[in-house]
């Protein structure tokens, strides 16, 4: 009876050593899974702040690259060339950055000129009551670029007269000229000056839209024959703030020349129905060219074809029975 249990003994033993290995495997096994899932979603995390930050920093580069624009028109060429040095950094590739850098270096090594003594003479302003009261009739006129010249002048002659008045002149001044110069197309010019209103007040909905419109613009300008979707990206946003231009062409004008082009592109690579999309978006805002015209056409044959309509089935024709049918029900 002894020999019997102990022949049993060691089968009992295998089964449980099976088993919890068995056991361990299946833990295991889910440990794998669970970092295995933890892990995809850790990347997917970074892929997405990833793609942020760049979304980021793309919209950092265009705004340094528009404020090295004013500084250059402005004559602050170290602070250019320092924007411009900053955005290669970052992205050496960048639109324009690379000859904007060059003419900024070419400029600031230019001999300054020797200044010759002038024959005409300056104005002579007795007080700063007088310069006040020629920038109020300046205002009144609508003259913004002399009134702000007249209110610089009297800041020199004291800068402690009338301080809260001047200074909400100074903001009605700018502001009012800075979205005059972005309408008239000097786009540049005017987000400065809107810039520098914003120093003595709050900017109003329309000032701070024209701005960031013409920011929009001029970043959407850099990509111009460059990057066809990038440009229509900006310039869709851009036709938000009203019909905007650079003084050559309007921001619907340029969205629907980068539909074309882009859809152009997108024929090219075999993408026919992302082609007529963009097609149909410039022939919404104007006319297309021959060769969008003809894009579109095999855009709209491939994405779209003509389906074969089905021919319709002959009906016997119903009509009065001969004349040797007999229409009576004979009697017999």
């Amino acid at each position: 009876m002894s020999e019997n249990i102990e022949d049993t003994q060691p089968n009992i033993k295998i089964k449980r050593s099976g088993r919890g290995k068995r056991i361990f495997f299946n833990a295991l096994g889910v440990i794998i899974l669970l970092a295995a899932s933890i892990f995809g979603g850790f990347r997917s995390g970074i892929s997405a702040r990833k793609a942020n930050q760049s979304s980021i920093m793309m919209q950092q580069l265009g705004e340094q690259f528009q404020f090295a624009l004013v500084d250059m028109q402005f004559g602050r060429y170290e602070n250019a060339k320092q924007r411009l040095e900053w955005i290669l950094q970052n992205d050496p590739s960048f639109p324009g950055v690379q000859d904007e850098l060059t003419n900024v270096l070419v400029l600031m090594n230019q001999p300054t000129p020797t200044p010759t003594a002038s024959l005409t003479s300056t104005p002579d302003f007795s007080g700063a009551e007088e310069a006040f009261a020629r920038a109020q009739q300046l205002i009144a006129s609508q003259d913004w670029a002399s009134a702000i010249g007249a209110l610089d002048e009297m800041r020199k002659l004291d800068p402690n007269y009338q301080t809260s008045l001047v200074d909400g002149m100074y903001y009605f001044a700018l502001r009012n000229y800075g979205v005059q110069l972005i309408t008239q197309g000097n786009l540049e010019g005017g987000i400065y000056q809107v810039t520098l209103a914003e120093r003595f007040g709050t900017l109003d909905r329309e000032a701070n839209g024209l701005r960031e419109g013409a920011r929009v613009y001029l970043i959407g300008a850099s990509f111009w024959e460059l990057d066809w979707k990038q440009a229509l990206f900006y310039f869709e946003q851009a036709r938000s703030w009203g019909n905007l231009w650079d003084g050559t062409m309007t921001s619907a004008e340029r969205y629907r020349v980068a539909s074309m082009r882009y859809g152009d592109e997108l024929l090219a690579k075999g993408d026919y129905c992302g082609a007529y999309t963009q097609y149909s978006n410039a022939q919404a805002v104007g006319s297309l060219d021959k060769e969008a015209s003809k894009g579109l056409k095999e855009a709209t044959e491939v994405c779209y074809p003509a389906t074969e309509t089905p021919l319709p089935t002959e009906t016997p024709t119903v009509g009065p029975p001969p004349a040797d049918t007999p229409t009576d029900t004979p009697t017999p």
